[in-house]
């Protein structure tokens, strides 16, 4: 690709809420291409992961796909792993105080991020870094001056914080370290993109990018990517609210997932986390808004493109396969975990128990939803008592044998 059409290709899908500002970002991507032409070297771009969680899930592979986009130019990629910005936690998409991990906990979570990672980046052209390299060597008088460039203004104005004092809520000094230990990052990496989700605007725009400039280099550049909606299409996909799709699960559970997502949905999944053109995703859109395509056909397509690019195509066909035969045609499939049948033990205990749900507020919604059925009939009363042998059916996925 030229210069033009490496612009044109990176720009795409990402989303600045501002669209001055996000000319002037592909502005200076253009102006940056041409500068590394001439140095004869490849753009640095980076994107950082706080594992504060042990599994990734498909939102955290939006940022990835973009860095695999410069990956396929040529371009220098590093994947950071935040085990020292996770300590304090990203403030930015919360309205209250994150819990801080310790260090060990940080570790353990980090250690399995890198092979997640790699079910997108190639490994071959991935640069792993941990910022704990950098940050925790950090003097107090470097903090100082980084500390400086901002005011304690800038940081009131932030939704997030804002919210919390109007509220009369905490807002705590080290919350606002986070920006500054994610500018030295770029500063430290001497970064000439930052990928981020659209939550990280102050971190690269305002605090980033000041942090260079003071420090003598010249300012990363912001490729901001939209947000992916969990399950519910509506909230951002997080464990913490149960509505996440993990990457680290297999093809069967993956592609029934995505197949629970909402209608209106769609489009934002197949644009952020599949590998598929604009072309072929306006198609499948027209298709559906005509009424040639099923909406159920065109998530199917939509879960197969997901499930392929992290599995194979093979094991997608399986799992669309699995999906219609259990789902669609009612059929259970052959490897149903089983479960000894306790005696006066209730469908609410029993739901809790088996973890097929979370508590029994959780199993009594199911249960009030008609989510629970048992050998096909839907059960209605959470304090039944269930004596005989035959299969347990929660929501469309989750099946129990029970046995004597």
């Amino acid at each position: 690709m030229n210069i033009n059409e490496q612009v044109e290709y990176l720009m795409q899908g990402t989303e600045y809420g501002d669209d001055k500002l996000k000319q002037n970002m592909a502005d200076e991507l253009r102006g940056r291409l041409m500068l590394c032409e001439k140095e004869g070297r490849p753009l640095r771009v980076y994107c950082g992961f706080d594992p504060r969680k042990a599994d990734l899930h498909l939102g955290h592979t939006v940022p990835m796909r973009k860095l695999r986009q410069f990956q396929e130019l040529g371009h220098d990629v590093s994947f950071v792993i935040g085990n020292y910005t996770s300590l304090i936690g990203d403030p930015s998409d919360k309205d209250v105080l994150r819990p801080q991990l310790t260090a060990e906990e940080v570790k353990a979570n980090g250690q399995t991020y890198a092979d997640q990672a790699f079910r997108i980046l190639d490994p071959k052209k991935t640069k792993i870094r941990y910022n704990a390299d950098w940050l925790s060597v950090l003097t107090f008088e470097q903090l100082i001056k980084m500390a400086s460039n901002f005011t304690i203004q800038q940081f009131l104005t932030r939704e997030n914080f804002k919210l919390r004092w109007e509220k009369n809520e905490a807002i705590y000094l080290h919350e606002t370290f986070y920006s500054l230990m994610q500018g030295y990052d770029a500063y430290s990496l001497k970064a000439d993109i930052q990928i981020g989700g659209s939550d990280q605007l102050f971190n690269i725009m305002t605090a980033g990018r000041k942090i260079m400039t003071s420090m003598g280099e010249l300012p990363n550049i912001a490729i901001i990517v939209g947000i992916l909606p969990g399950t519910d299409g509506v909230v951002k996909m997080s464990k913490s609210l149960g509505n996440h799709i993990p990457i680290n699960t297999d093809a069967n559970d993956m592609f029934g997932k995505v197949m629970s997502i909402p209608d209106f949905a769609m489009g934002q999944y197949f644009r952020m986390v599949t590998p598929l053109t604009p072309p072929e995703i306006a198609a499948i859109e027209n298709g559906v808004k005509a009424g040639t395509i099923h909406p159920r056909d065109a998530k199917m397509k939509l879960a197969s493109a997901i499930v392929g690019a992290f599995y194979s195509q093979a094991e997608a066909e399986t799992a669309q396969k699995v999906f219609i035969e259990t789902f669609q045609k009612g059929v259970v499939p052959d490897d149903v975990p089983t479960c000894k049948i306790i005696v006066g033990q209730t469908i609410l205990d029993l739901l809790v128990e088996q973890g097929l749900a979370k508590s029994k507020t959780d199993g009594r919604r199911l249960i009030e939803q008609n989510g629970v059925k048992f050998e096909g009939e839907t059960l209605s009363d959470p304090t039944q008592v269930i004596s005989t042998e035959g299969i347990l059916q929660v929501g469309k996925r989750h099946f129990l044998k029970l046995i004597k």
